[in-house]
């Protein structure tokens, strides 16, 4: 009778856990006083956490049975800790008002070890990385199908569409309570797709509409690089990208009528759209309402918008809301960046008559928008002021989305940090106040290491050469003398500190150093860089030591540079001045003297617009610059005189010259992170006075990989792939007479890795140029060609080296039998 009144009790109050008890009448709710509460069959959790989840505690009232005490349990039961659970009333007090309760657990079996079969070591760590699955925590249901759901989601994506999961359990023979799971998983075969079929589809050609799909393409030629994977999220996109191709054509009312997936054969899909196009309709009336910060013509001019044209949704939608792809104005970038942050419109089509559409455009302007907070996360290093010079949107200022894009890319462009975190949301956050018309902004900074080191030695010449050099980019001068700032070297405040020594003992040793301090002025974005450099070569080896044969060269530069606001801040003025001083003694060797001096003092005056995204890898933007380096003219003090006879050591003690340099490169994304860039350069060395002709010193050697090595005369080292180094350049007695070269890149690049540990991108190239001995013989058509494939790696600790292969299509100077043929490169550093 007490169980029959027991079962009664639990199913009218709908208990999930049983209540038992002696001399309780659970037909008659009574309300008891708590003497206790006693946790049984508990082992990993303490007894404190269940009592807190029960939020019962000694001198409480409860009614047996009630609604509140299954409530308790659920909460017990909602921990998923516990297989069975249940309150038991131990005992009552002698005048029955006061109960001791026992709450009885069952814990879930722990998990001692989970396994995984049928896979990879590579697939089991992304596993493990994904469900979260670690050792000693419950089993339960809900553990085993999440689990199994996220791994045939893994593999979903990866192709296998038919991936079986089955789950075993077996009870661990050495901990109590503990169970071993493996999730053994049957990739089956990798299901790609085979052919889509368009139906019904009279105005669009099938090529048109597979190429508006992004991520579901079949075998067909034209898809032959993308991939054939059917991803099922994918694929809701795409669909609607297969709409949007006819919406863009007036076919206001095309629509899906129905598509079907099935197998053709074990790992083969094909899939079968069935299209009603509709008819097309055209542009008519269009109107605005709700803009009093814009005429209407003003906002026509930025739509191009007329009567009668195609009714194109898409870029309709595009012009007025924006689109990353498109450099053209919009509507909404117009009120963003003049403080209009909570701006909306939305066109409204108010006439459909015929094949013509009347669109009225209802814009809420509401009011301007003003920076509050700017934020700035992430800089553990750095110092908050670099990165807050760097930024465009200050507190109390007008909301611009130009400005936050330009914030964006100087973040991403000074090397502090890593660029790819601000090409997702993650990187910053916008937070709008529409009640009191401000904006707070935060800046999310992934700081990455940028400074680099280089340690080298060998063996060559009969001697040895050894390098050391150290090259720290984001240096703290003010630092240097504080406590603890030396780990290993004062950072944080945006400076540059290069230091490099290379030496083979008695005959070659060249030292070199350079600061660069980006803010010289605090809050004003003038630069300063300053370098030094000696270096000293002697007829000396490890074998034939000969001290009083030598050859010095040493130097020093500065330069000053200023952003402007005019054309644009992108702009850059800079100014440079230099010295260098060639000194040689008894030096018989590929020189135009043997002892004496030689002077270089020159002015370099520049203008620079940088606009690309990030240093590394651009994905848009642009960098021209313009540069003029002179010497005082000073044949034209001295006078007549006989250069023809003169010594050279007299002829050349102060070098003249003028030269033009023009710089330009363009990057653009076609598609994702595929980048275009094209480039051009141009160079021309002249002189002041005929008689005396072109200065030995400062001109262009062209061809090859670039890099410079040993250079005698310090000319500008130009690379040309699919060519030998300098061979590109005109010879006159023995030595290179370049004096007018030009230069054109047009590549493709595509990033295989973008982390900032490290950044990795291949390329194709073509490119062409030439150089001339004379400005009379230029000709900016007459160039080398060559095309190619390549590879970029940057290391933080190393920075950017990379490998190409080009193939040279026309003869070299002075071997016209011979092509320049298959060429391997190895780069350091960026290459112009």
């Amino acid at each position: 009778m007490k169980i029959f009144k027991l079962l009664t009790a639990c199913f009218l109050m709908f208990l999930p856990i049983s209540v038992f008890a002696q001399d309780v009448d659970y037909s008659a709710p009574k309300t008891y006083v708590i003497g206790g509460i006693k946790v049984k069959g508990i082992k990993y959790l303490s007894e404190e956490q269940i009592l807190s989840v029960t939020g019962l505690t000694k001198g409480d009232k409860i009614t047996i049975p009630s609604v509140e005490l299954s409530d308790i349990l659920k909460r017990v039961w909602a921990q998923r800790y516990f297989s069975d659970a249940g309150f038991f009333i131990d005992s009552l007090s002698a005048n029955k008002d006061t109960v001791f309760l026992g709450l009885h657990l069952a814990e879930r079996p722990r998990v001692s070890r989970w396994n995984f079969t049928g896979i990879r070591s590579g697939q089991r760590s992304d596993l493990i990385e994904r469900t979260k699955l670690k050792r000693g925590s419950e089993l339960s249901d809900y553990v085993i199908e999440s689990s199994t759901g996220i791994i045939k989601k893994y593999f979903h994506e990866k192709g296998f569409l038919k991936c079986n999961v089955k789950v075993i359990q077996e009870e661990d023979e050495v901990i109590q309570n503990a169970v071993k799971v493996t999730f053994e998983i049957d990739r089956g075969p990798r299901v790609k797709i085979g052919r889509i079929n368009f139906n019904g589809n009279t105005r669009l050609t099938d090529r048109r509409l597979m190429k508006s799909m992004k991520h579901t393409r079949d075998k067909r030629l034209m898809n032959f690089f993308k991939s054939k994977k059917f991803k099922q999220k994918e694929y809701a996109e795409d669909k609607n990208s297969l709409i949007a191709a006819f919406n863009e054509q007036g076919y206001r009312d095309a629509r899906i009528v129905r598509d079907s997936i099935y197998y053709l054969e074990d790992n083969r899909l094909a899939i079968d759209f069935f299209i009603e196009e509709g008819d097309r309709y055209y542009f008519r009336d269009i109107s605005w309402t709700g803009n009093s910060i814009y005429s209407a013509d003003q906002l026509n001019s930025v739509l191009k918008i007329k009567k009668g044209d195609i009714y194109d949704v898409v870029t309709m939608d595009k012009r007025l809301n924006g689109d990353p792809k498109m450099s053209d104005p919009d509507v909404k970038k117009m009120y963003t960046d003049n403080g209009y942050l909570f701006f909306n419109i939305m066109p409204v089509e108010k006439t459909i008559q015929n094949d013509s559409v009347d669109v009225e455009m209802r814009i809420y302007e509401g009011k301007p928008a003003t920076f509050n907070k700017v934020i700035i996360n992430g800089n553990n290093i750095t110092a908050e002021r670099i990165a807050r010079r760097a930024v465009f949107t200050k507190p109390g200022y007008l909301f611009s989305q130009t400005d936050f894009e330009r914030s964006i890319r100087e973040l991403s462009s000074i090397g502090h940090f890593n660029p790819e975190a601000f090409q997702t949301p993650a990187g910053y956050s916008i937070v709008p106040d529409q009640n009191k018309n401000t904006v707070d902004i935060a800046y999310n900074l992934e700081e990455k290491p940028d400074s680099h080191i280089e340690l080298s030695g060998g063996w060559g010449g009969n001697t040895f050469v050894g390098t050391l050099g150290v090259n720290f980019n984001n240096f703290a001068v003010k630092r240097i003398f504080k406590k603890g700032a030396w780990r290993p070297v004062p950072l944080g405040d945006g400076q540059n500190l290069a230091l490099r020594f290379q030496t083979s003992g008695t005959y070659y040793t060249q030292m070199s150093a350079s600061f660069a301090e980006p803010w010289l002025l605090g809050n004003k974005p003038v630069s300063l860089s300053v370098s030094t450099y000696f270096s000293r070569q002697t007829n000396s080896n490890y074998f034939y030591r000969r001290s009083d044969q030598f050859m010095e060269v040493y130097g020093l530069s500065a330069s000053l540079g200023n952003r402007l606001s005019w054309p644009d801040n992108y702009f850059v003025l800079f100014h440079s001045l230099s010295w260098q001083t060639y000194k040689l003694q008894k030096w018989y060797y590929n020189f135009l003297f043997d002892t004496g001096k030689s002077h270089n003092f020159s002015y370099t005056i520049g203008l620079q617009r940088n606009s690309t995204d990030q240093p590394i890898f651009p994905r848009g933007g642009s960098d021209f610059s313009v540069t003029l380096q002179l010497t005082p003219p000073y044949s034209l003090f001295r006078g007549h005189k006989d250069y023809k006879n003169m010594p050279s050591n007299e002829k050349y003690k102060w070098i003249e010259y003028h030269k033009w340099q023009f710089k330009g490169d363009v990057y653009m994304r076609v598609v994702d992170n595929l980048v275009f860039r094209a480039a051009a350069n141009w160079g021309y060395l002249g002189y002041y006075k005929k008689s005396l002709g072109y200065s030995p010193f400062e001109g262009f050697e062209v061809g090859g990989d670039g890099m410079s090595g040993y250079n005698t005369y310090g000319s500008d080292i130009i690379a040309l792939r699919g060519y030998p180094n300098y061979s590109l350049t005109p010879m006159k007695n023995g030595a290179y007479v370049g004096h007018v070269y030009d230069k054109f890149t047009l590549e493709l690049r595509y990033p295989l890795l973008l982390q900032p540990s490290s950044t990795i991108f291949a390329l194709v190239f073509l490119e062409g140029g030439n150089c001339w001995a004379d400005i009379g013989g230029f000709n900016p058509f007459e160039i080398k060609r060559s095309a190619g494939v390549g590879v970029r790696l940057l290391l933080p600790m190393v920075g950017l080296m990379g490998v190409d292969w080009g193939y040279g299509f026309d003869p070299v100077p002075n071997e016209q039998k011979r092509r320049g043929g298959s060429q391997f490169h190895f780069v350091i550093g960026q290459q112009f």
